[in-house]
């Protein structure tokens, strides 16, 4: 009923406006010419309907993926902080993929072909549970001594520990600890073990058991 009231109105007028532009088309830039007056703009538009307003407390179905700290949330911020979370690109250095792997550590995996690597993104999750199993296994006495102090100004955690395994292996990550932030490896890009145990705290990473034999098996 609205759109039809409306358009009784509306396309009366409207021929009568393009009719008198026709006619007259000095008058046409004078607002003084045209007016309302007289009209019966009798628009049907209920009074419910006219003073409605829009209730924003109602939520739209948009979903919107929210990590956290959850594993997810650390797996994709570290391969976020490696590659921007790309699985076939590379390094300058030749660092492969979304966690940007090195060629030795995934022999360490049982990853002999790079090439199979780069362009296979379930092989390269496998990699990174593998890999974070192992460094887990080779740094699980220092994740028990260190866990909840502050060294360097940094409040160490397991995950901010295997986040720098991740950047330069346990090896390095050990002499940190164990020197209280005196040795302190950085990579080719300034990257450094300090920064990474910061950068990445307190996630959980529980579902990561140390193995001191992970492999990766498709």
């Amino acid at each position: 009923m609205i759109k039809n009231s409306v358009k009784n109105i509306v396309l009366p007028f409207s021929i009568c406006l393009l009719m008198a532009l026709a006619l007259y088309p000095d008058s046409a830039l004078n607002p003084d010419v045209y007016s309302t007056e007289g009209l019966e703009l009798d628009f049907t538009v209920s009074e419910d309907l006219a003073m409605a307003t829009p209730d924003h407390s109602v939520k739209s179905n948009v979903f919107t993926p929210y990590l956290g700290k959850s594993f997810e949330g650390f797996k994709e911020a570290l391969a976020f902080k490696e590659s921007r979370g790309d699985y076939f690109t590379v390094n300058t250095l030749g660092y492969l993929g979304k966690y940007q792997f090195g060629a030795e550590t995934l022999k360490v995996l049982g990853i002999y072909n790079p090439n199979q690597f780069l362009y296979n993104p379930e092989l390269q999750e496998k990699a990174f549970i593998a890999n974070a199993e192992r460094n887990k296994w080779v740094l699980r006495n220092d994740i028990k001594r260190f866990e909840g102090k502050n060294i360097a100004g940094v409040k160490v955690t397991e995950s901010g520990i295997l986040a720098a395994a991740h950047l330069a292996g346990p090896g390095s990550v050990k002499k940190f600890l164990r020197s209280y932030g005196g040795q302190n490896f950085s990579d080719a890009y300034g990257a450094s073990v300090k920064y990474y145990m910061k950068k990445f705290s307190g996630y959980d990473t529980s579902m990561i058991k140390p193995d001191k034999k992970a492999r990766v098996t498709l």
